[in-house]
């Protein structure tokens, strides 16, 4: 079993219609430790992303990729974009033109994004950022991926572990972004990021996993 261009745009759409549905939740969570815009970007950004997609029919899952990219990075203000932008941007250049994805691909476009990510906003784990759910995320994925896994499976244990790694920052404080600012009152909060990530992956298993 293989995603298609298909596949990965069902999984998109998917994606932006959880981020919708938790745009508040997203907004509260950032209004705790941040500038509180993080819901309202993530889910302007998916808007666009979607507007996009009625307008494009990509023919390869990394050209679905580069369209989330280019335009998250272009709808999306704050920190969330780029950042977001360049983890979708890094996992296309990975899978190439590619006609499908298995799970060793996808296990290896979720390392090139958070490689990204790290570049970009030069976060570590333990940082309290969107990075301690995508590391846990991508190691999931290579163990699956190592092991034999199907696309779906490797998706779903990339979740699962973006999930805890999300939760896992309640207690952290913040050594970056805005909420680095707020020093030891940062701890006690679920980073947004983390959480849309966790958010992300966890609609793009629902996808893959009913294929």
């Amino acid at each position: 079993m293989s995603c298609t261009a298909r596949e990965v745009t069902a999984a998109v759409r998917r994606g932006a219609e959880v981020i919708s549905v938790h745009r508040d939740e997203l907004v509260e969570l950032d209004r705790a430790i941040g500038d509180g815009d993080h819901g309202e970007n993530m889910d302007r950004g998916f808007r666009a992303v979607l507007a996009q997609l009625e307008l494009a029919d990509p023919p390869t899952p990394g050209a679905v990729l580069k369209l989330v990219a280019t335009t998250l990075i272009s709808s999306v203000g704050g920190a969330s974009g780029p950042l977001f932008g360049t983890a979708f941007l890094r996992a296309a250049s990975t899978v190439g033109d590619a006609e499908s994805l298995d799970a060793t691909a996808i296990a290896a476009s979720l390392r090139a994004g958070v490689d990204g990510v790290v570049a970009r906003g030069k976060a570590e784990p333990e940082d309290k950022t969107m990075i301690d759910a995508l590391l846990p995320a991508v190691r999931a994925a290579e163990e699956s991926a190592g092991r034999g896994g199907e696309p779906g499976g490797t998706l779903a244990t990339a979740a699962e572990a973006a999930e805890v790694g999300a939760r896992s920052t309640v207690p952290l404080v913040a050594r970056k972004g805005r909420a680095s600012y707020l020093g030891d009152r940062s701890a006690g909060h679920l980073d947004p990021g983390a959480r849309s990530v966790a958010l992300l992956l966890a609609a793009f298993a629902d996808v893959e996993g009913a294929e």
